[in-house]
């Protein structure tokens, strides 16, 4: 199947946004839709557990009197949330056209690079805490 929009036959009243994604395609089994959701809100969970870990990271770093430097890590906690709510729509975005044009869904992007960056904030605080605490 074509990138073309759908038919004008009955999604013509159809009001759903993005058009960018709902336009286009056959409608795809709505169990798929929804589990796509769902994976999409998993992402978006994750999100705000980074920008909530960097709020509560800069919050205990004032209380217990530590360096600027958590403030720089909290700092770059949020902004990653800022940027992985944004990968989540996308992401959501890319697999729905997918199914909708019956083309295989696309590979994830992000997993790899969160994995290695929540391992590298992990060792970053790991041994600053390791530091601290001599």
């Amino acid at each position: 199947m074509s990138a073309e929009p759908a038919s004008q036959g009955s999604r013509s009243a159809d009001t759903r946004r993005p058009r960018s994604v709902y336009g286009f395609g056959a409608e795809p089994d709505p169990r798929f839709s929804m589990a796509n959701e769902r994976t999409a809100l998993a992402w978006m969970r994750t999100a705000l557990a980074f920008v909530a870990g960097g709020v509560g990271l800069t919050s205990v770093a004032r209380i217990a009197g530590l360096s600027r430097l958590m403030d720089v890590v909290a700092a770059v906690l949020c902004v990653l949330g800022a940027l992985l709510a944004v990968v989540a729509v996308l992401g959501w975005r890319r697999r729905e056209l997918a199914m909708r044009l019956e083309r295989p869904l696309p590979a994830p992007v992000v997993l790899p690079w969160l994995g290695a960056l929540v391992a590298v904030v992990a060792l970053v605080l790991a041994g600053y805490l390791a530091v601290q605490t001599r």
